[in-house]
């Protein structure tokens, strides 16, 4: 069936409120509300499985890579944070996404870890995926299980395009219930003191996407270009990307829940609501 629920979720540990500086409990307080919303929205669209579109996990040379394992695990020890998270991959579904996408004349590839059989391997969890799953999913009775893509920065913003075409056939091709989530920080110049220096850039981009959204262009990413995205040195241009070419045909309409920049970095929620009738049959 199609798509139940996508969004543009962030993926800064501050979006979690137990992971905040304890000296700064209110810090990226709009993002948490804009999560706890997001964690609304997702658990009432009842989905059975999360795609989730990170750009923190494996990076393969030339090729997109969907994970192949029986879960995913990780935490943010190296945010400060004990929080720890275990999640089951739908491997059927990841399957049917890698298919697609090569069948879209992608390169792509299947990737598992540690065990020699992908279906008892478990595959190291970035935070991209863990603090979106914080909050859709992975803390649920029962968990959501997930399919976790990462896109191909040296691959062409087309080609991205064309995989999350790619995606939303196979989740047209799947009887699950499906949310795709576009795990995104933006510009990451918005401070000087901060690891990347400052650049005007990140807050024009940053700008650019909300005014995308907010003016119901919010799938028309790609007219933003990788060379602005790079120069504002964001991780979400290509997820977004992805997410364009998934819901692009399917009348979905965006809805910019927050938008701040509350340390060296721009963060962002968006929900995304299909407008054909929802069906649980």
């Amino acid at each position: 069936m199609p798509l139940v629920f996508a969004c543009i979720a962030p993926h800064g540990s501050i979006a979690i409120p137990e992971a905040k500086p304890k000296d700064r409990p209110s810090l990226a307080s709009a993002t948490t509300a804009g999560m706890v919303e997001l964690s609304r929205r997702f658990a009432a669209a009842e989905p059975d499985v999360s795609i989730v579109l990170t750009p923190h996990n494996i990076h393969v040379e030339g090729a997109m890579a969907v994970i192949d394992a029986a879960a995913v695990s990780g935490d943010l020890g190296q945010w400060g944070s004990p929080i720890a998270l275990r999640i089951p991959i739908d491997r059927e579904l990841s399957l049917s996404v890698r298919d697609s996408i090569r069948e879209n004349g992608i390169p792509v590839v299947a990737v598992s870890y540690g065990a020699n059989d992908p279906a008892s391997a478990v595959f190291p969890m970035d935070w991209a995926v863990l603090v979106p799953a914080h909050f859709m999913g992975g803390r649920s009775e029962p968990q959501v299980p997930v399919a976790v893509v990462a896109p191909a920065r040296d691959l062409s913003d087309d080609a991205h395009v064309r995989a999350g075409q790619a995606i939303g056939r196979a989740a047209a091709a799947s009887r699950k219930r499906i949310a795709l989530i576009a795990s995104c920080d933006h510009g990451h110049g918005h401070d000087a003191k901060g690891p990347y220096g400052y650049t005007p850039k990140s807050k024009e981009f940053d700008e650019a996407v909300a005014a995308l959204i907010g003016n119901g262009d919010g799938l028309r990413f790609s007219r933003l270009g990788s060379v602005f995205a790079r120069e504002a040195k964001a991780d979400s241009y290509w997820q977004m990307l992805m997410l364009e070419g998934a819901l692009g045909q399917g009348g979905w309409k965006g809805e910019l829940l927050s938008y701040e920049a509350p340390t060296y970095f721009g963060m962002l929620c968006a929900a995304y609501a299909p407008s054909f009738p929802d069906s649980r049959d």
